[in-house]
């Protein structure tokens, strides 16, 4: 086996244990769906993927605070790279000693997968400020990156979306733009052909195996959708539902060669659309990028009537001395 349990005594009678399998973790409170066992459970069963959930224990036997770690197998024969790194997404869930518990996870989880991935990359995390001290001290460097999310409970999309944007996609619906959700497999077929082409050129944007989304999908977990503009898919996207809100995490569109029918403007507006009617607080878009004084993407989703936040994407690389010489790169 490639991961074995670990166990590591840790102060106030708290112990790190770190599981591989969903079907051995005990119970846990689990309302954040990116570090739940039943996320677990289904990147266990995807190809590329291994997950691993770090847990505090305390000296009742409870689970105090848990974190789940997705390690991706990343390789193509064009362009040529194969490489394997950690991915965190938020800082986890916690029922107390919140800053201690993620130091001591964070810890735990560096010291059974340093050498045996390429980098470490934690996310989304609920605060910019968040493990600042734990994570500098693990030898972490901060990249700054950008953040939006869109209200969907005090206003309506439709009072928030920038109105030349509205009128550029009520044009493309009354020509034929239609967006829906995936049902059936002819459809889950159009939705992975689109995502899957979209990205292929793009190294770094890891795209989960398709037995990911069916999974969500089955469970109802996730919505997919698909632009059609007559027998053409022009666009796609996955949102992932957790606590009160959504979270747009993937997208494609055939931006270009539909042009004129704006297939992203009309994807993004009909996802943004169905989360507010199902209840949801926020949506959330999970990669927003580098905070470049130009970012065209970011512009773009601003004019849904997003906020933007500024935070930090946190990296660690297991060379040592490219570590070092990226964090005095990205010093502040």
């Amino acid at each position: 086996m490639l991961f074995a349990h670990l166990f590591v005594p840790l102060p106030a009678m708290m112990t790190v244990k770190i599981y591989e399998h969903a079907a051995e973790l005990p119970e846990m409170r689990a309302e954040n769906y990116f570090h739940s066992p039943a996320l677990m459970a289904l990147l266990e069963h995807t190809p590329r993927l291994k997950p691993l959930m770090a847990t505090v224990i305390d000296d009742d036997g409870r689970v105090v605070a848990h974190m789940l770690v997705s390690v991706r197998y990343c390789g193509s024969w064009f362009p040529p790279y194969l490489y394997t790194h950690a991915r965190i997404l938020g800082e986890g869930e916690y029922e107390s000693k919140k800053e201690e518990a993620f130091r001591l996870m964070l810890d735990g989880v560096k010291q059974r997968l340093n050498n045996k991935v390429l980098y470490f990359e934690l996310s989304n995390l609920s605060e910019k400020m968040f493990g600042y001290g734990a994570l500098r001290q693990a030898g972490f460097f901060a990249v700054k990156w950008m953040s939006i999310h869109n209200s969907l409970h005090s206003r309506t999309p439709e009072e928030r979306i920038a109105p030349r944007l509205l009128k550029r996609i009520e044009n493309a619906i009354a020509k034929g733009v239609e967006t829906k959700v995936v049902e059936t497999d002819k459809e889950f077929r159009e939705f992975t052909k689109l995502l899957y082409h979209h990205h292929w050129l793009k190294p770094r944007r890891f795209i989960p195996n398709e037995k990911l989304f069916r999974g969500m999908m089955e469970r109802g977990e996730c919505k997919l959708f698909i632009t059609r503009f007559h027998d053409h898919v022009i666009g796609c996207s996955v949102l992932v539902y957790s606590q009160h809100d959504a979270y747009l995490w993937y997208s494609a569109s055939k931006r270009k060669s539909y042009a004129p029918l704006h297939p992203n403007a009309v994807t993004y507006w009909n996802t943004i659309k169905d989360a507010h009617a199902e209840g949801y607080e926020h949506i959330r878009f999970m990669d927003v990028g580098l905070p470049f004084r130009k970012n065209i993407y970011r512009d773009f989703i601003l004019k849904f009537g997003g906020k933007e936040v500024s935070t930090y994407r946190w990296f660690y690389i297991s060379i040592r001395w490219v570590n070092a010489i990226a964090s005095w790169l990205w010093r502040e």
